[in-house]
C-alpha cells in the first residue's frame, strides 16, 4: 500500500480529488469509462468539492456508493444527501450517472440485489470498480463492514445488508467487490483513527479494514490519523 501524509483534512481532501481525477483520465483513455465508489463521511464532501474542480471526462463517469444507511430520502443520515450536496451542485455530472443504493424498497434485499446488477451491467461481471474509495472508523470498520455483523463473512453477494449499527441498518458493498476493485483509495482523517491505522497497514484481519486484500491501494491521512 503507497501511503501520504498530508499537513490537514483539507489537503487530504485535495489530494484525494487530484488522485480520483487522474484515475478517471487513465480509465478513460484505456476503457471509455470510469466507475467510482465513494464513502460517507465529512472529509469525503470536501474531497468530491473539490474534485469539481479538477480536469475530469464527467460524461464517462458513473459514480456508485459504497455504503448507504436505510433512512427517508433528504434524510440528513444518508450519504447520497451530501453525495448530491458536494457534487451534483459543483461537476458537470449527468445525475442518472450517480447510482443510488435503493434503500427504500419495501423489500432491502431486493434492493440489494438489484444493485448488484446495476454494478453488473456497467462494471463487468464479476464487477470490477475502477476505484474504490473507502474511510476508517474508529472501531476499525471501513464502508458498512461492521466489527461483529454477519456481513464480514459473505463471500457470494457483492451487495449486502448488515444489522442495525448506529441506529440504521445498511446497505454495503462487500468483501468480493472491494477486493476486485483496480484501485482502493483510504482517506482517513482525525486524531481517533490513529490507533486503528496501524492496524490497517498491518492487514490485521481482527478489525474489519484490514481484513480488505485489494490489489492495489493507496492510503491518504492527516497528521492527526498518522499520529
Amino acid at each position: 500500500m503507497t501511503t501520504e501524509t498530508l499537513p490537514n483534512a483539507d489537503a487530504v481532501a485535495t489530494r484525494a480529488a487530484e488522485l480520483i481525477a487522474l484515475h478517471a483520465r487513465n480509465a478513460v483513455a484505456a476503457r471509455g469509462l470510469f466507475t467510482f465508489a465513494v464513502s460517507g463521511g465529512r472529509t469525503p464532501w470536501q474531497m468530491l468539492r473539490a474534485l469539481a474542480s479538477q480536469e475530469v471526462p464527467w460524461a464517462s463517469v458513473h459514480v456508485f456508493q459504497v455504503d448507504e444507511r436505510i433512512a427517508p430520502a433528504g434524510d440528513p443520515d444518508r450519504n447520497l444527501t451530501h453525495l448530491r450536496e458536494s457534487l451534483l451542485s459543483h461537476a458537470p455530472i449527468p445525475d442518472s450517472q450517480i447510482h443510488a443504493m435503493p434503500v427504500n424498497e419495501a423489500d432491502p434485499q431486493a434492493g440489494a440485489e438489484a444493485y448488484a446488477r446495476t454494478l453488473e451491467s456497467l462494471c463487468g461481471i464479476p464487477p470490477m470498480l475502477d476505484l474504490a474509495h473507502l474511510g476508517l472508523g474508529p472501531d476499525g470498520h471501513t464502508a458498512s463492514l461492521i466489527p461483529g455483523d454477519a456481513v464480514l463473512h459473505e463471500q457470494s453477494r457483492d451487495v449486502a445488508l448488515t444489522g442495525i449499527y448506529q441506529n440504521r441498518r445498511r446497505m454495503t458493498l462487500t468483501y468480493p467487490v472491494l477486493n476486485r476493485a483496480r484501485h482502493v483509495l483510504w482517506v482517513v482523517t482525525g486524531a481517533e483513527k490513529a490507533p486503528v491505522v496501524p492496524r490497517l497497514l498491518a492487514c490485521d484481519p481482527s478489525i474489519p479494514a484490514g481484513a480488505l486484500r485489494p490489489a492495489d491501494a493507496t492510503l491518504l491521512m492527516d497528521a492527526e490519523a498518522a499520529g
